[in-house]
């Protein structure tokens, strides 16, 4: 069976208090994009066996998250050998969520493939314990992130039509490091109303990512590569999850000049 696992992006992203149990409460909009790696999933013979291609995945094979996702699934019922095809097209460690979602999706896959009976919440308990923003990508679609990033409610889609530029730089940015030097505490904005009551226009002044204080300060390009953003007529742009990559919002498509500004970066247009 073959899936397209999805990225997400982060409207917005404070993180509210540190947790007894080591991780952090937080606040954000998660948003899907159509930019996704390709997941194919057959039933083996003898043993598994995991195949990656596409972008480079660092770490030992063993340390994935979908070897991880099947050991979880292995806990509970009886899955047969697998191989398992993984070609990645979304950058690592760039706040875009692909190793959550690829292990969302394959949970998903096998519970489907081999008839396993698993309720919805049950898929969801399984994703939060693999990731706090796994259970996002069992469902596709906007959602108010609360809690460790798994307690989720849906929004309003209010970016219909708008044109997405996501760009990465190319940095990599180790979430616990971030977390290190991320400022705590909330904002006194309320994330969900500012994105479902405000003009996108209007998010500039009111819609924060609290990582990219600390981003831009080790990595400057963040900061240049924003405003560039600006400058070529985002309504828009933020850094997403704890970085590198850079998004913006254009009420129209962004016009093809501006392309020459981020060659030797990776880029992705869609409108949503």
């Amino acid at each position: 069976m073959l899936v397209f696992p999805n990225a997400k992006i982060n409207l917005g992203l404070e993180v509210i208090s540190k947790r007894n149990d080591g991780f952090h409460n937080i606040s954000s909009v998660f948003y899907p994009v159509g930019l996704c790696d390709a997941l194919e999933i057959v039933e083996g013979k003898d043993s598994d066996s995991f195949v990656f291609s596409g972008l480079e995945i660092p770490g030992d094979p063993g340390d994935n998250l979908c070897a991880k996702a099947l050991a979880l699934l292995r806990e509970k019922k009886s899955v047969p050998p697998l191989q398992v095809y993984l070609h990645k097209a979304i950058p690592m460690g760039a706040g875009l969520g692909g190793g959550s979602s690829d292990a969302s999706f394959f949970i998903a896959t096998v519970n489907k493939m081999f008839a396993l009976g698993f309720s919805s919440a049950d898929l969801h308990e399984f994703a939060a314990r693999l990731g706090s923003d796994c259970p996002f990508f069992l469902t596709h679609e906007p959602a108010f992130a609360e809690s460790r990033g798994e307690k989720l409610t849906p929004v309003r889609d209010v970016l219909q039509g708008w044109h997405l530029l996501l760009v990465n730089p190319g940095l990599h940015i180790s979430t616990p490091e971030a977390y290190r030097h991320v400022r705590v505490g909330p904002s006194g904005k309320n994330i969900r109303d500012v994105v479902e009551g405000l003009p996108v226009g209007e998010w500039k002044r009111n819609l924060f990512n609290y990582f990219e204080e600390y981003a831009i300060q080790k990595y400057p390009e963040i900061g240049v590569l924003k405003n560039a953003l600006y400058d070529a007529g985002a309504a828009y742009a933020s850094m997403t999850g704890s970085g590198s990559t850079v998004y913006a919002l254009f009420a129209e498509a962004p016009p093809e000049s501006i392309m020459g500004n981020f060659g030797r970066y990776f880029v992705y247009r869609q409108r949503l």
